[in-house]
């Protein structure tokens, strides 16, 4: 057994496409997730896109700041992560 997949050594087949498919989809399906929880918190639809692909970013206290009366732009300024620690999705 792989310890990554948890798949049968050489059987491969459709399962393993199966499970490669899930993977491809699991990142997308978080960004749509973080681009719609940024949405109902008031961001723009071009800075909620912008961040919902940044996973440097922490969601949860971006949309604390918002809840606190902070701007969405103001917020995304002050939590941007240094160029070295941007992390894309």
């Amino acid at each position: 057994m792989d310890p990554r997949t948890g798949e049968q050594s050489g059987t491969g087949g459709q399962a393993g496409r199966e499970g490669q498919a899930a993977r491809v989809r699991e990142p997308a399906d978080a960004v749509a997730w973080r681009r719609a929880r940024l949405r109902k918190a008031g961001f723009g639809t071009a800075l909620a896109e912008q961040l919902s692909h940044e996973c440097g970013v922490d969601l949860h206290a971006l949309i604390g700041l918002v809840e606190r009366g902070c701007p969405p732009p103001l917020a995304a300024r002050i939590l941007a992560p240094l160029e070295y620690e941007s992390r894309q999705c």
